[in-house]
């Protein structure tokens, strides 16, 4: 079984002392780096399997080193951060992370979402043409790419998984709880509207492209992926 490694980038060494000592227990290797450069410089040189990184960091903060990570891969990374503000949580997840978790925290907390996306990953990297085809649309989640009327839109990883989902369960409706549950992987506390934030910029690159299918609202109740056997009379 392939040892997967960690990047633990905090400024706190205590903290990064704990998880490592944890993380190594539970069979993953780890690296640690204390500031955002440092953080940049050693996930292109060790290439991990997924970053805990912290927000508040000298240097580069953990939004600047999540965006600059993302240019180049599509590594797991949680957050692990003191502040607790819904925009935060919003903003981290609009960037690319992948999951978010509050100080203080419980470290079996840390382990088990650890593995919760990296299992998720796993998956995804799995030999498989996840694809959607349908008028003027083509979602796909093997090589990432989203292409309307031939055209390749460039499209954030989290936008891209939502749209697939909803594209690939045509005509079911589902609940913003619930596609934080099944695209995320995790129950985010409740909090919903980075849902509808994604949402609203999926449809700025798919609106008008086809009367075919439509990604529609259920007012009060979540969003569906409509195809033309579901239009109203």
């Amino acid at each position: 079984m392939t040892q997967h490694k960690i990047l633990i980038v905090d400024d706190d060494e205590n903290i990064c002392n704990l998880l490592k000592l944890y993380l190594e227990k539970d069979g993953f290797s780890t690296i640690s780096a204390h500031s955002g450069t440092s953080a940049l410089k050693l996930f292109e040189q060790e290439q991990p399997d997924l970053v805990l990184l912290d927000i508040m960091l000298p240097e580069l903060d953990g939004w600047q080193v999540c965006r600059e990570i993302r240019k180049q891969s599509q590594c797991p990374i949680i957050m692990l951060t003191a502040k607790a503000e819904t925009f935060d949580k919003v903003l981290g997840l609009e960037l690319g992370a992948d999951d978010y978790i509050v100080k203080p925290f419980e470290t079996k907390e840390v382990m088990a979402r650890v593995r919760a996306v990296l299992r998720r990953t796993v998956t995804a990297d799995a030999p498989e043409n996840k694809e959607v085809r349908l008028d003027n649309l083509v979602i796909n989640l093997t090589n990432y790419e989203l292409r309307v009327k031939g055209e390749l839109i460039s499209t954030p990883p989290k936008e891209l998984e939502l749209l697939y989902h909803l594209a690939s369960n045509p005509n079911q409706m589902f609940s913003r709880d619930q596609l934080l549950d099944q695209v995320w992987g995790f129950d985010y506390c409740g909090e919903s509207r980075t849902i509808d934030v994604h949402i609203k910029r999926i449809r700025e690159k798919i609106d008008g492209a086809s009367d075919k299918w439509e990604l529609r609202t259920v007012w009060a109740r979540g969003y569906k992926f409509v195809t033309c056997d579901d239009q109203p009379e």
